[in-house]
């Protein structure tokens, strides 16, 4: 019974590592400005919580983006529902949830009002083909940075599963996501057995 108190302790302290506010604001400001959708959300988010604030790890943070991939729906809201869980349970995914989506209704709803203005703006389109540059090259580090993390981790496996799933997706019709669900699965076979193994 104390070892079950204990780790009870051990969870609610790291999900208390940051405030329910801080945590809002910090996705809310991530948010408002992450251009490009989908997974030019993981940079911002694994800058501010696992470099800045320190209450994620690189492993959490993998998880967080695997997770994210493999559901439904944005990858942004995903990563930063996943986050906010991870966090401070399921108050924290609730706080997360709003973060995320808030920015998009009021950045949508001033473009709506004013679509025709921004349409026509050549800063704003400048400013937009500028922005999208620099998407690839931060998509690119955060990937790069991601892989050798998981590389440390278990490299043949990373490196196997790589070289499959960009066969795959390159050379067949397959659905992506039936694709990250094969190597889900070849995931939790391969730990399995090495779980095994030295259990055994």
């Amino acid at each position: 019974m104390e070892v079950l108190l204990y780790v009870i302790i051990i969870l609610v302290n790291e999900m208390k590592k940051i405030s329910l506010v801080k945590l809002f604001l910090t996705l809310f400001k991530i948010n408002s400005i992450t251009f490009g959708g989908g997974y030019t959300i993981v940079p911002a988010i694994r800058d501010a919580f696992v470099n800045d604030l320190n209450v994620i790890t690189e492993d959490d943070m993998m998880n967080i983006v695997a997770l994210a991939q493999g559901g439904p729906g944005a990858m942004a809201v995903s990563c930063s529902v996943l986050t906010g869980y991870r966090l401070r349970g399921a108050i924290g995914a609730i706080i997360s949830l709003l973060a995320s989506v808030l920015p998009c209704l009021i950045i949508l709803s001033i473009i709506a009002k004013f679509y025709q203005q921004f349409k026509s703006n050549f800063f704003i389109n400048a400013a937009l083909e500028g922005i999208s540059g620099v998407i690839s090259a931060v998509l690119l580090i955060t990937v790069y940075q991601m892989g050798l993390s998981s590389f440390k981790r278990n490299g043949r496996f990373a490196v196997g599963i790589i070289i499959i799933s960009l066969l795959f997706a390159v050379f067949t019709n397959i659905n992506t996501g039936l694709i990250i669900l094969i190597s889900g699965v070849l995931g939790i076979f391969y730990f399995n057995m090495i779980e095994r193994s030295k259990n055994g």
